[in-house]
């Protein structure tokens, strides 16, 4: 019997470029869009520090827009085709691109989220049909647009003890709370990596705290995380999204470097361990993904507040360099087949939402 091409699994790539605006991360995957039949290979591109730099002065939906926007797409079809390369996959085998983009603004309560990134260019780049504004029918639907991660968590925590968290820590951290009957809640938890790169950018030069060193060298500042968390946002029921610069920076401009540091890092624990009492109950483990999850003080401060085993996602065999990416590669092939990216307790949409708009391979 000659398989079903709109229910059998399928090779799909994924493309993440994330509020850290380190680089592009492309993973490729073999999936029907329920089940996860295989993990394939992954690549990261960094961004070098000049484009970084044109990234950041776009944050907000501000400056030349239209020119971060095109160059962010050929960074991505070069990202595909290494990815290709690597992985020894001739572009004609794979089916579909779920290309993110890069988030610039997020504001659900407005109905407003934009990632940019050009759709049709990188169909033509590639010649593989390309899906992409994955959040805009969720937050033009009353949802917050974020996380989309949580139905591939779902796939992937396939007979994983329940109820477990999975805990992706990029610019803005966010949890999925898989329970035993595969029932999801998730939302952002707060701060992750964004505001301690920037600090330690502006204040030492460097993209980002390296393992943690310049925190552990550092004292937490008690009264600055008092008022850091006294933020509304940490008050707000679930499900809820945070745009990567919602939190003032004000408060820890006085610091010294690794004070700074500290107290940010305390900052992402204190608010996944507030978190925790938004889950329906608590998690027996957590499992950390993203580029937080080499971050020895934020390991170290988690395994301290949880009281549970917190483990990087490596232990149970995922890459969680490539876990977003991968993500939206299981996105893309859900939104070509019509099923859900999102979920009334994970991103509040008042129903199971599809999404996502279709760029025929080629650019046609």
């Amino acid at each position: 019997m000659t398989p079903d091409p709109h229910t059998s699994p399928v090779l799909a790539i994924g493309l993440m470029s994330g509020t850290s605006l380190d680089g592009v991360d492309a993973a490729l995957i073999e999936t029907d869009g329920q089940r996860v039949r295989r993990l394939g290979h992954a690549v990261t591109v960094p961004y070098a520090p000049d484009f970084r730099e044109r990234l950041r002065a776009v944050l907000g939906d501000r400056g030349d827009v239209a020119g971060a926007a095109r160059e962010l797409t050929l960074r991505h079809g070069e990202a595909v085709g290494r990815l290709l390369d690597l992985a020894g996959v001739a572009a004609a085998d794979v089916a579909v691109v779920g290309f993110h983009g890069q988030t610039i603004l997020h504001r659900p309560a407005d109905r407003l989220t934009r990632q940019i990134g050009d759709g049709a260019l990188l169909a033509k780049l590639t010649g593989i049909t390309v899906v992409d504004d994955f959040r805009s029918a969720d937050v033009a639907a009353g949802g917050e647009g974020a996380p989309l991660v949580p139905v591939y968590h779902r796939a992937l925590a396939a007979g994983l003890e329940r109820p477990l968290a999975v805990l992706n820590i990029g610019g803005v951290a966010n949890v999925t709370w898989i329970g035993p009957d595969d029932d999801l809640v998730a939302f952002d938890t707060g701060p992750g990596n964004a505001l301690v790169d920037d600090w330690v950018m502006a204040t030492t030069g460097r993209p980002f705290d390296e393992g943690g060193s310049l925190a552990a060298a550092g004292r937490v500042d008690g009264d600055v995380l008092k008022r850091l968390l006294a933020h509304p946002y940490f008050t707000r029921p679930a499900p809820k999204s945070l745009d990567r610069d919602e939190l003032g920076r004000r408060e820890w401009a006085h610091l010294s470097p690794a004070d700074g540091a500290a107290t940010l890092a305390a900052f992402t624990v204190e608010a996944v361990a507030a978190g925790q009492d938004l889950c329906p109950a608590a998690p027996s483990r957590w499992l950390v993904g993203g580029g937080g999850r080499h971050n020895q003080v934020l390991l170290d401060g988690l395994r301290q507040r949880l009281g549970v085993p917190v483990e990087p996602v490596e232990a149970v065999g995922w890459d969680g360099d490539a876990l977003e990416a991968e993500a939206f590669a299981f996105l893309a092939v859900r939104s070509l087949r019509g099923l859900p990216l999102s979920l009334p307790r994970t991103t509040g949409v008042p129903q199971p939402m599809a999404g996502g708009r279709t760029w025929p391979a080629g650019g046609r």
